[in-house]
This record gives structure tokens, C-alpha cells and sequence, in this order.
């Protein structure tokens, strides 16, 4: 999991970045052309190991500062379920779902874990933003010497030969921090780059998405090495969409300068925390070699059909029944149709609906009316052309359908309307 990596920064996609080992995961295995997820970190996280809609849990912004939301204790979670098939989980980097070790990793299933509790922290002192500690190795915090993304890919490596359980089946989750703010890359990163980004921010935040890559490529060879790689399913996407820019102010006691340039999702429209296409299509890949056919699937699919999906994969009889998500395998191996697929997806700015070929958008305000937005999401990716007016009977049946998803959220959320 790539934290704020945008459309059009793999390689894949048409980036100047590169982005080779993530390039081969797309040229040999399923695109997801159409994967969204939540406009920000946590409500993504969430719904990934729930398999439903974050909002059902309260949580539609980023877990931050000093507060104590958390996934809900009584629904099960993906590696809990995993449990029941005799695998062993593991979580390497970002968690960002419960700041305080008891309500880390370990409390939701992962029988090992390392890294971050937070949502962002200095790639080397591994501190938040305020200055909290963050960085841990089984919900123990732990001081360690190094960037973020090498010592999660190293303790993922580790964790592959010498610690986890080989009779066991294994299911890991690296969270990596890039390319996420702050950018603090070596030299070595930002060379490919100097005559080719012209922007220092821009150029920074592309040496972080190298290193990440290069970490992947360092994981696919380890699996090799250890004879994993066959029977090994790997999933790549983003978190959410790209940032625009970052202005930190006084966090991290004033040690960072202001990025002017982050991501892009062009040619999407929007960023980071919206409900345009910027914000929740986001780059995804599903490989296994030798077991899938490489394809471009156009299918519209939600973060919440992971869950369901990966557990199918590892002989599960039955789904949670919490999950909300479908088992999309079928349409991955086959590229076939998903029928009747609807996609909601609510944020602390706005809410959507997704119904091929539409999509709603509702954005509510304190001290004004409330805003609806139609797109023909399959002739307007852009989202350049409102056909609210045009088409009156489909807006009509997608505010239904939004107000019917909207009335199953949890009555309390932890960001209000802007």
C-alpha cells in the first residue's frame, strides 16, 4: 500500500516517475482500472480490513492528534478471519487506525507488527507530526536508526526467512509511509531526476515513489528467493489519491519547508480529501504468477471487495457478516462484468454514489444549500461536465440510492462538514 501515491505517479500510467517493479507487476498481472477507495488514509485503511464502508464506523477523516476513534471491537477484521484459516498475519509500516499501542495492529488480528501508529511521521526520527512517538515493533515502542521505507522492507524481509511460521500460510501487509509528506530522500533517489523535474518538490516527491519501488522489487526477490513466489497472491494500490501540496507550519517543530508540488492525478480531477476521481481511483494491480492472465479490467470495484475476495482465496466457506464488499476473483481471473455494482463512498467534505456510468457527488455546507454533482463518469473521467440538469431521472434515482446508504452510516463521525 502506496500512502498518497496518485494516478499519474507509477509508471504504468504515464508518469515521469519510475517505477519499474510496479510497471512488471502491471504489465504481468490484472489492472483494476477502476479501484476506489476512500478519499483519505484511515477511512481506506478501514474499509480495507473490514469490508465496508468506513463511514458505517464513524470514521470518514484521518485518525489524528491525540484521539482515541478506532476500528469497532464486535466486527471482524481481515486478519482476525484469516485467522480462521490458519494464517499467520502481519502488518510492516502505517497503521493509522487506533494511535495508542492497545488499540494497535495486535488488538485487530495482526500476530506481528512493526512500524508506525500514526498517520505520518519523520521518514528518521520516526516521530508525529506533534512530536508523539509513533514508531513500534509489536505495540512496544522502539527506538531504531534509519529511513521509514528501507526498515519496513528490511523487517518484512526478516520476518520472510527467519520469523514467521513455515507451516503456516502467511498473509502480509506492508503500509508504506511513502510517498507521503515529509519527503526526506537521499541523493541517490532524487539523480534520476535532476534534468528531467525541473521542481525540487516535485522532484523529491519522485524520488520517494523510486525508493518505494525499489523496496517492492526487493520484496518480489525475496519471495523468490525464499520459493514463495508461485503460490503468493500480491496486491498493490494507493491509499487515496495525490496531495496538491503541503504547507506544515509548526509540525515537526518547524523542521520542514513547505512543499508547492506533491502528486498528480492527472488527468483526474481534484486531490487528496475530495470525492473527484483525483481522490478515490487509485492506481491497483492483482498478480500471481502463473494463475492469472495479465488484463486490463474495467470494472468498477471498492477497497471494501478486497476483503471478501482475499479471504475466498484462502478457503474461506463464509464472509463476516458485517462485510459488505463482494468476492471479485471471478471478474479478476475472467475480466468479466460485475453486475449491479454500486459504489459509496462518504468523506468528511463530501459523498458519492457510483453506478456505472454515473456518478452523484453531494457536498453539504453548514451555511448554504447543499450541492449535487452528475458525471458520466465513463465519456467525463475529468468530471468537467454537471448533467445534473440533463439527466433529472438519473440524479433522482442516484439521491436515492445515496440517501439510503447515507442513513446506514454511523449517527457520529469524526470530522464534521466544512
Amino acid at each position: 500500500v502506496a500512502d498518497d501515491a496518485g494516478w499519474n505517479d507509477v509508471g504504468y500510467n504515464g508518469s515521469e516517475i519510475h517505477t519499474p517493479n510496479i510497471d512488471w507487476l502491471a504489465k504481468n498481472g490484472v489492472q483494476l482500472n477502476r479501484l476506489y477507495a476512500a478519499p483519505t488514509c484511515s477511512p481506506s485503511r478501514a474499509s480495507f480490513f473490514t469490508g465496508r464502508p468506513s463511514s458505517r464506523m464513524g470514521i470518514v477523516a484521518p485518525i489524528s492528534d491525540k484521539s482515541n476513534l478506532t476500528l469497532p471491537s464486535d466486527v471482524t477484521t481481515l486478519p482476525q478471519a484469516l485467522h480462521k484459516q490458519n494464517y499467520e498475519t502481519a502488518l510492516f509500516g502505517k497503521w493509522h487506525l487506533g494511535l495508542n499501542p492497545t488499540s494497535g495492529p495486535k488488538a485487530y488480528g495482526f500476530d506481528y507488527s512493526y512500524g508506525f501508529l500514526h498517520g505520518q511521521i519523520d521518514q528518521y526520527s520516526h516521530e508525529y507530526k506533534n512530536g508523539d512517538p509513533s514508531w513500534h515493533r509489536n505495540g512496544i515502542f522502539i527506538t531504531e536508526k534509519g529511513h521509514v521505507t528501507d526498515l519496513v522492507e528490511n523487517e518484512a524481509i526478516t520476518w520472510l526467512k527467519t520469523k514467521r511460521d513455515p507451516s503456516k500460510n502467511f498473509y502480509i501487509q506492508l503500509s508504506y509511509s511513502a510517498p507521503h509528506f515529509p519527503l526526506q530522500e537521499e541523493d541517490k533517489w532524487k539523480k534520476p531526476y535532476l534534468k528531467t523535474i525541473k521542481n525540487n518538490s516535485r522532484r523529491d516527491f519522485a524520488a520517494a515513489m523510486s525508493h518505494l519501488d525499489y523496496s517492492i522489487g526487493q520484496i518480489l526477490k525475496a519471495l523468490k528467493q525464499q520459493h514463495l513466489d508461485k503460490n503468493t497472491v500480491i496486491i498493490f494500490m494507493s491509499d487515496n489519491g495525490a496531495m496538491d501540496k503541503w504547507i506544515p507550519g509548526n509540525q515537526y517543530q518547524g523542521r520542514h519547508a513547505a512543499n508547492d508540488v506533491l502528486g498528480s492525478n492527472y488527468p483526474l480531477r481534484d486531490w487528496k480529501t475530495t470525492n473527484y476521481e483525483g481522490a478515490v481511483r487509485v492506481p491497483a494491480i492483482v498478480y500471481w504468477k502463473n494463475k492469472i492472465n495479465r488484463s486490463l479490467n474495467n470494472n468498477y470495484v471498492s477497497v471494501t471487495d478486497l476483503m471478501p475476495t482475499i479471504l475466498s482465496l484462502a478457503g474461506a466457506k463464509s464472509i463476516p457478516p458485517t462485510v459488505e464488499g463482494k468476492n471479485i476473483w471471478n471478474s479478476i481471473v475472467t475480466n468479466d462484468s460485475i453486475p449491479n455494482q454500486a459504489i459509496y463512498i462518504r468523506g468528511h467534505l463530501q459523498e458519492s454514489i457510483i453506478e456505472k456510468p454515473w456518478k452523484l457527488i453531494r457536498t453539504r455546507h453548514k451555511n448554504s444549500p447543499t450541492v449535487f454533482e452528475l458525471f458520466n463518469i465513463e465519456k467525463d473521467a475529468e468530471e468537467k461536465e454537471n448533467l445534473l440538469l440533463a439527466h433529472p431521472n438519473v440524479a433522482n434515482k442516484l439521491k436515492e440510492d445515496l440517501e439510503v446508504q447515507f442513513n446506514k452510516d454511523a449517527k457520529e463521525v469524526n470530522l464534521g462538514i466544512e
